[in-house]
């Protein structure tokens, strides 16, 4: 339900609102009513964060980001609207650029309180901006393929990210056939116990590395802002088959 008013809500009356809505809808008091402001959206891109962790020489991770704003006072109050998204400022760099979306009021006034602020990350000092939002690449998350929201996928079925089997993956370790048991093979495979990571190499849809798809490993995760790069890799698979289907020749039906 939306309700127009002259000017913003104060808190108490919110309370006022709830109490109203209550009342009119013949709610009870167990019933949950929160009232809320309407919210916008503010997009922020941090720099000064080296792209490397120093002490695993791996790429920083959004783990690490959230641990950082939650420990800031600077973003007491601040309600991400999306993931973090972490990427190189330049191939050739070693320093990161990290987008972040926040759910903001209609003036942006959360947003505009943090740009040009700083706050600590590690040993490095890093810097709030604004910028104008970046829309991504979409990525399927049923058949996990690039170009496509979920919604407007046309896969029969979905697949797992991991094994790319045909099962969701939080029934990878039940379903994958490296995982489950099999009293059938030669020699005798057991299943892999629940506790224990799995000792598995995954294998990308994508990029075909050694890595579960749309890990931030993958050049096309990498590269989800870059509009042009994923046209450039779906024109490439689209050339691939082409060639691929004239050095087999033409089927009977089409002779």
């Amino acid at each position: 339900m939306s309700i127009s008013t002259n000017s913003v809500a104060s808190i108490t009356e919110l309370e006022v609102i709830k109490q109203w809505l209550k009342k009119t809808a013949g709610l009870g008091e167990v019933t949950e009513v929160e009232p809320r402001l309407p919210q916008s959206k503010s997009f922020l891109k941090v720099l000064g964060i080296s792209y490397w962790d120093s002490k695993t020489s791996l790429p920083i991770t959004s783990a690490q980001m959230a641990d950082a704003l939650s420990s800031s006072p600077l973003f007491e109050g601040i309600t991400l609207a999306s993931m973090f998204c972490i990427m190189k400022a330049s191939p050739s760099s070693d320093m990161s650029v990290i987008w972040i979306d926040i759910w903001d009021s209609q003036k942006g006034s959360k947003g505009k309180m943090l740009i040009n602020r700083s706050f600590n990350f590690g040993r490095h000092t890093a810097t709030v901006r604004g910028t104008a939002m970046h829309p991504v690449v979409a990525q399927c998350h049923n058949c996990w393929c690039w170009g496509h929201p979920t919604h407007a996928c046309r896969a029969q079925g979905t697949k797992c990210q991991k094994c790319s089997g045909p099962h969701r993956v939080e029934n990878y370790r039940l379903l994958a056939w490296c995982c489950k048991a099999n009293s059938k093979s030669n020699p005798l495979r057991e299943a892999t116990v629940d506790d224990v990571p799995c000792p598995h190499t995954f294998k990308c849809l994508n990029c075909k590395g050694d890595h579960a798809t749309g890990d931030n490993k993958c050049s096309f995760w990498c590269h989800h802002f870059d509009k042009q790069w994923h046209s450039n890799k779906a024109a490439e698979v689209c050339s691939g088959r082409a060639n691929h289907s004239n050095i087999n020749g033409p089927s009977r039906g089409s002779q």
